[in-house]
């Protein structure tokens, strides 16, 4: 009996602390918007202590997915929701609904030692489909160049693949990395090699190059002239409730922009 007295106490005093009737609150997808969806996770916890919030990434594509499948409440996508993934969607019994929560500009990097300053649209083309190998042939060191690329699955692939690539194919010798940060450390390690990144995620252990002689900045991203810019995203599985609304409208807040600047990205009002 006196076992069975402590058990029933605990149970007693687990739910008169609230912890059973938290609200779970689940977010999957890209890691250029991670930063920002983990920052605003904690800083939406500490307001509302009944809400638990879990953050992952694992790339758009697969965020994306989640919510096809409804095992996310909320997926982060650094691209626009496809034709098709919405009319898989729709036949699982759902509409993905977007919301535009910040601005983002993908910077070419390479390692600090490289001279080089400026690239054109064409070059990084060029250098990532494989005409053009060392860089030497644009100004550069008498060396190889090293590609490094992001997964088919990322929306900064994608971004990168429309935007710079004209949906021609990177090079197959190319380094393939799984995010953001992977990027960083990989260009960071070698002296002849060039990613692209998320501006969240530059910092002084790589070197940032010009895009056609316009640097990739908050202002640039706004006003459109950074040539490689884009929208990031939060997508519901139908119109959020609860949980899932609340959270989205403190991302879109005056609060929750803050935390997107501070994250190193472009809020959508400056």
């Amino acid at each position: 009996m006196k076992k069975a007295g402590v058990v029933i106490g605990l149970l007693t005093a687990f739910f008169m602390s609230g912890v059973a009737f938290a609200t779970e609150l689940v977010l999957k997808g890209s890691t250029t918007v991670l930063p920002i969806a983990q920052s605003a996770a904690e800083k939406y916890m500490s307001s509302h202590p009944d809400v638990s919030i879990t953050v992952s990434g694992g790339g758009s594509g697969n965020g994306i997915k989640a919510i096809i499948d409804g095992t996310t409440d909320v997926a982060n996508s650094s691209r626009f929701i496809k034709n098709e993934e919405v009319k898989a969607a729709v036949e699982k019994g759902a509409y993905p609904v977007p919301f535009a929560i910040a601005m983002d500009a993908l910077i070419p990097i390479v390692h600090p030692s490289n001279p080089l300053e400026d690239f054109t649209i064409e070059q990084l083309k060029k250098i990532y489909t494989g005409d053009i190998k060392n860089w030497k042939e644009i100004g550069g060191p008498d060396k190889p160049i090293a590609v490094v690329s992001r997964d088919t699955s990322s929306g900064t692939y994608e971004t990168w693949e429309e935007k710079v690539l004209h949906k021609e194919r990177v090079d197959k010798r190319a380094l393939v990395v799984a995010s953001n940060g992977a990027m960083v450390q990989t260009v960071t390690k070698n002296p002849n090699a060039i990613g692209y990144i998320g501006l969240g995620y530059l910092n002084n252990s790589v070197k940032s190059i010009r895009v056609n002689e316009i640097a990739g900045t908050i202002e640039s991203a706004l006003d459109g002239t950074y040539p490689i810019s884009r929208y990031l995203y939060m997508f519901t599985r139908g119109w959020p409730e609860g949980a899932s609304l609340n959270f989205i409208n403190f991302v879109l807040s005056n609060e929750g922009q803050k935390i997107v600047a501070e994250s190193g990205f472009v809020p959508l009002r400056y």
